[in-house]
């Protein structure tokens, strides 16, 4: 009878230990910080901080933001440093990022659809002046544009295809002026406030379209791409690490009109302050990332 108790009580003990070591491993995986990678872009900072805020305040998870290049994120990613990023603009733009990645990624899911690469010019540019990326041949606006496109950081997609972008449409007399997305965007408004011609390199979804009256150019050869969509892109095995935060990132999707508008909230405020407002404006479309509809 002692030694059936003893036995019993041995069992109890184990499943016990059992039970704890499962529980103490679900605390760890929580407790874990989830790494979420981002480059220095405007649209990259808001959904990656509003994904952020709604992870740690709605899903009870601590997170990290990681900041890089482009290229680091794509590596971390791949290697397992950065649980996942948002910002892979597929298929064309970070086409030679991906491919070098692909077997070591997973994709979560689409944060939105319809972006778009080009370059802009102001409006009151006439357009019988400049429609197209092909007038930019004309003599005299190659010299009211000092033979320059605004571009941005030497590793963005946008860079390597606005290269090509010379070479296709033989504009040999042009330069493509390598900076960041702050470099360029000091340069447009100068220019911008004194009415002087420009040409730059941008994108959609980018809260300049808020601030600034532009328009893209004409790309009749397609050098700078299609439509895009835009991907959460995460390490192997992180959606079966971490399934909470997996779900609630492949339901994550904005409308590039919504997130143009909370762009331009944070230029005007802050990010943290556009986050906040987006959060509190949305109710039924954070619902629903949340799986909490109905």
């Amino acid at each position: 009878m002692l030694k059936s108790l003893a036995s019993f009580g041995a069992t109890l003990t184990l499943a016990a230990s059992v039970a704890f070591g499962a529980s103490t491993a679900a605390v760890a995986q929580d407790a874990k910080p989830v790494k979420i990678g981002w480059a220095a872009w405007s649209d990259a900072e808001f959904v990656t901080k509003l994904a952020a805020k709604l992870i740690e305040d709605k899903l009870g998870q601590k997170v990290e933001l990681v900041q890089t290049d482009v290229a680091p994120l794509y590596q971390g990613v791949s290697r397992g440093d950065i649980d996942f990023m948002m910002m892979a603009w597929l298929p064309q733009t970070h086409a030679d990022y991906y491919k070098r990645v692909e077997s070591k990624v997973e994709t979560l899911g689409t944060v939105y659809e319809g972006a778009k690469l080009g370059w802009v010019v102001p409006k009151y540019i006439p357009e019988s002046e400049i429609g197209s990326i092909e007038d930019l041949k004309k003599e005299d606006v190659q010299k009211k544009l000092s033979g320059t496109v605004q571009g941005i950081d030497p590793g963005a997609g946008l860079t390597r295809l606005s290269d090509e972008a010379l070479k296709t449409y033989a504009l040999k007399d042009y330069k493509l002026q390598i900076s960041s997305e702050a470099g360029m965007l000091t340069t447009v408004d100068r220019a911008y406030r004194g009415e002087k011609w420009f040409v730059a390199t941008s994108w959609s979804p980018h809260w300049m379209f808020g601030k600034y009256e532009l328009r893209y150019l004409k790309d009749p050869k397609s050098a700078l791409g299609e439509a895009e969509h835009v991907d959460v892109l995460a390490r192997k095995e992180f959606k079966t690490e971490n399934p909470k935060v997996a779900e609630f990132m492949s339901r994550m999707k904005l409308p590039i009109a919504d997130l143009e508008a909370a762009m331009f909230d944070a230029q005007e405020t802050s990010y943290e302050k556009a986050v906040d407002k987006y959060i509190s404006e949305h109710p039924d479309q954070i619902k629903s990332w949340l799986g909490q509809e109905g």
